[in-house]
């Protein structure tokens, strides 16, 4: 008797197509620098949580520092260097090393890449209803209506 094949069969990280940009508002949106990802959940079907392997170029950020209100996020390194910034400190990653952040904690994170080599690295983040990103170190919020998110300054004004 022979299996039944997956209802989507593998595919190769490198043939799916990549993206790039940001849907942050200036001033935020320029020190992202070079930033590329490919969502590696999508392509399933997955709805529970997200997956994307994502590379930045050197000098770029994975983010504005954040943490999530209803969502965790971990992140798995693949290549090159980069440092997790949080309220501990900075710390340097490099390939096959980990890191998790759980929900609801107020401790913000962000990958740089301060390296002269590009980095790629997975990233896994839960996808709750609800959540929000917080942004502890810029005049950067999220406002949620029936027509979507958009980006605000922290009193409610619009970017």
């Amino acid at each position: 008797m022979s299996a039944t094949p997956p209802v989507h069969p593998p595919v190769a990280v490198e043939s799916l197509p990549a993206e790039s940009g940001t849907g942050y508002p200036e001033p935020f949106r320029s020190r992202m620098g070079g930033a590329s990802w490919r969502s590696l959940g999508d392509p399933f079907g997955l709805t529970q949580f997200g997956v994307s392997h994502d590379t930045l170029q050197p000098g770029a950020s994975s983010s504005v520092r954040h943490w999530h209100t209803l969502a965790d996020e971990w992140l798995y390194v693949l290549e090159g260097e980069l440092v997790l910034r949080t309220d501990d400190g900075e710390t340097l990653m490099r390939p096959g090393m980990c890191a998790g952040f759980k929900a609801g904690e107020r401790n913000g994170h962000q990958l740089l890449n301060r390296s002269a080599a590009e980095a790629k690295f997975i990233v896994v983040g839960s996808r709750v209803p609800g959540d929000l990103p917080m942004y502890p170190d810029d005049d950067l919020a999220v406002f949620v209506t029936e027509a979507g998110r958009s980006f605000v300054h922290k009193d409610g004004t619009r970017y």
